[in-house]
Order: structure tokens, then sequence, then C-alpha cells
């Protein structure tokens, strides 16, 4: 599995793929939110180098948007500082009515695109070893991973539907961490003078080896000297949505306050993994969802809209799982079902794995695993009640047990009479 390659740092302002007068509007706009003064500090919030910050810095300073006050220090090595000028502070202000993005300088939509096509999902191998080992905390028939495998290595949608309770959000998660290449994912794009926030921290989770601590050279990432610092080193990224999906959430959020764009979820999640949990329990239809999707599915293409009303190509590449409870006819036409490539049924476990799931769990809370455990709920439970186990269920009952010990302060004991008030609560609640 080979490396996939970064992007090179830009050298000079036409390097950066952005328009000269962005440039200036980005580095007003800065200066004037952040009180920067020296083209290293700039260097670090634009992410650019600092001699093409010093170059917007001179066209400023020519035409008098920027006041040099000297150097910062005394030594040798000392940068001059600049302060915004009167003209350069209206400019600024200016420059904020139109957008008040500030940060990285963004990445134009056609570089975007190209490593989009340089990462895809599909050039990086998923085989036995690593699927098994993704999902080694799971008790699953052999047939089934047998299935998830070739799915998940295809990059193709994949529908994991099922009874509640027996993995499938799991499953979908373990997918996910199977992928262990880096990518690269901008700060944000620029399509049209309009500019996209892309990299979300609270999604998006960066290389091990990545520092954003600046050196005292370039204030460019350690490591990272010969690459673009508007790109983020990332893990492929694994992103869930459930319930509260929508269908206008699939497309750009636009702010007419900041009047700049945040990219939507399945978009952050290029490159990667989207899952949609719980699907069917979204306020849209789900044949509304997938119909939104036919297009990328299909042609691993999507269409997204400006305000403006400027329609433009995006590249669709990523391992869309769904997950649903709800049998799958149910859902939608043949027609729709027919764009999910796999369709794979998540079956309730068997006896033999019901005692494994429940043994697993025991071990994980340091209690003593003994048949007799699973013999009663089997006998007295299940079968009498015609009732079928599922895969949470070891885990609800055993949380259930040491509640109920620790109220009462007595030693945690998995018996008759505690598996008795577990079954109480579980049975209850889940017949209503």
């Amino acid at each position: 599995m080979s490396d996939i390659k970064a992007p090179a740092r830009p050298n000079t302002m036409q390097d950066t793929g952005i328009e000269e007068g962005m440039l200036l509007n980005l580095t007003a706009k800065t200066m004037y939110s952040l009180g920067l003064e020296r083209a290293s500090t700039l260097s670090q919030q634009l992410k650019i180098s600092p001699a093409i910050v010093t170059s917007i810095l001179e066209i400023m300073n020519e035409m008098a948007l920027v006041e040099s006050r000297g150097l910062a220090g005394s030594d040798i090595s000392s940068e001059i500082r600049y302060i915004l000028s009167d003209k350069g502070k209206a400019w600024a202000l200016d420059a904020m009515q139109q957008s008040q993005y500030v940060g990285a300088v963004p990445v134009p939509l056609e570089d975007f695109c190209n490593q989009v096509y340089s990462q895809r999902v599909a050039v990086e191998h998923i085989g036995p070893e690593t699927l098994a080992n993704s999902l080694s905390d799971l008790i699953l028939p052999v047939e089934l991973i047998q299935q998830v495998g070739p799915a998940a290595n295809s990059a193709k949608s994949i529908l994991l539907y099922g009874a509640p309770g027996n993995g499938k959000t799991c499953i979908a998660e373990a997918i996910g961490a199977s992928f262990a290449q880096t990518i690269y994912l901008p700060h944000s794009i620029e399509i049209a003078g309009q500019i996209i926030n892309f990299f979300d921290p609270s999604v998006h989770e960066t290389a091990d080896d990545f520092d954003d601590a600046p050196d005292t050279e370039s204030l460019i990432p350690r490591g990272k000297l010969a690459t673009d610092a508007r790109w983020v080193p990332c893990k492929r990224p694994v992103i869930k949505t459930g319930g509260e999906l929508t269908l206008d959430q699939l497309e750009l959020q636009y702010s007419p306050v900041s009047k700049f764009y945040e990219a939507p979820l399945h978009l952050k999640a290029l490159g990667g993994v989207f899952i949609v949990d719980d699907f069917g329990r979204q306020k849209d239809p789900p044949q509304a969802i997938l119909n939104r999707w036919i297009v990328p599915l299909e042609r691993e293409i999507d269409y997204l809209t400006l305000h403006t009303g400027k329609k433009f190509p995006i590249p669709f590449d990523e391992l869309v799982v769904f997950s649903t409870n709800i049998p799958p006819h149910e859902l939608t036409d043949e027609a729709a079902l027919r764009r999910l490539y796999y369709k794979i049924e998540v079956p309730k476990p068997t006896r033999e794995d019901f005692v494994e799931i429940f043994k697993k769990v025991c071990a994980a809370n340091g209690i003593e695993f003994t048949t007799a455990m699973t013999n009663y709920l089997f006998k007295e439970r299940y079968d009498k009640l015609k009732e079928e186990p599922s895969a949470y269920h070891p885990g609800f009952f055993i949380d259930q047990v040491i509640s109920m010990c620790e109220y009462y302060e007595i030693p945690i004991e998995v018996n008759q009479d505690t598996l008795a008030h577990a079954w109480r609560n579980f049975y209850v609640s889940y017949k209503g």
C-alpha cells in the first residue's frame, strides 16, 4: 500500500491558485481581526510561507494599506512590523462586509478535486486480517464477516439491515477503523470567489505524526516544509449521522451573516466513510434521501449549488454505509435499493454466540462467568416467554446487575435473583 502524495508547498502568490484580491482581503482581515503585524505570525494563520506573506505585504504597502513600523527586535533575524493604515482598516472592514472568513488561504476547487481523485478510498486495500482486527471486539457469524469484507474493500455503498441491537452500527464503525492511510484535507476551498470551510476538528482526526506547532524559522508545521500547509494530513474520515439528518443538510450551508459556507457532512467524509445510522428514522422519507444520492452513488459525482445559483460538480468518493432496523422493502422501492450495491442482513446471535458475548461482557467487568447465568436466562426467560436474544442484551443485563449491587452496597454477583431484577427492567421497557 503506497503512501498518498501530499500537495506541494506553493512558493509564490500565483502558486496558491488564489487571485491577488482575495489574498489581499484575507491578509487585511487577519491583521484587523487578530492584530497580527509580522509576516511570520500571519504565515501561521494563513498557512502560507512567510515569503508569500511578505510579497502580499509589499503590495499592500505600495497601495498604502499598511505602514511599516520598523523591526520587531534588535537582532539580525528580526522582522519588519506592519500595521494597517486608516485606508487599510477601511479596506479590511469592506472585505469583512463581503465575507467574515478569517483563516487559512483556501485551495482552488480544481486542486481539491484533483487531490480527492488521487486519494480515492478504493486505492487502499482492506484484507481479511485487517478487517478481522477491526471486528475483534464483536462476536459475529463467519458468514457475515465474509460478506462484510468484500463490501468494505469495494468502497461501494452498503446497506446493513436487521433487528435492533445486534451490531450494525458497530460493524459500520469497524469498517471505518480498518482504513489506515493518511489523506490530505484542506482548511477551506475557493469556488467562484466564494469560500467553503472544510476542515472540521470535530469530525476530522489528524494523522498521528502531525504537529501543528510552528518551528522557529518558517512557522510551517514541523516536517512539512515541502508540503502545502493549507492541507491537513488526516486519517480517512469516519463520519456518522442518524435520525437528525435532513435533506437540506446535504447541501452547502451558507451563513448570510458571515457570508461564507460550511461544507455538508457528506462532503467532509470524502475519502472516507459516511455512516447513515437509523436509516428510515429521519424526518425526510428514505426514498427522498436516496433520490438525492442516486447520481452520486452511481456516477461518483455530486452537484452542489452556491447561493448565487451557480451549480458545480464535485467528486463523490466515499464509502456510504446505511444502517437500519426497518425491512429494506419497507424503506424504498426496488429501483432505489438497486443503487445500494451491497445489502447485508445482520442476524440476531445464535445461542452459542450469545454465550460468547456474555462471557466477553463479564470479562470486561471483572466478573467470573458461569454457564448457570446463561442457562437461567434461556430456560426461565427466553424460552418460556418466547423471546429471542439480541447481541446487546448481555451488556444490558450486566449493567443492571452492577447498578443494583452498587445501590445496595453489596458485592457484585450475577445470579438468578440479580438477573431476574435485570430482566424485569428489560422486559417492561422493551414491551412497553
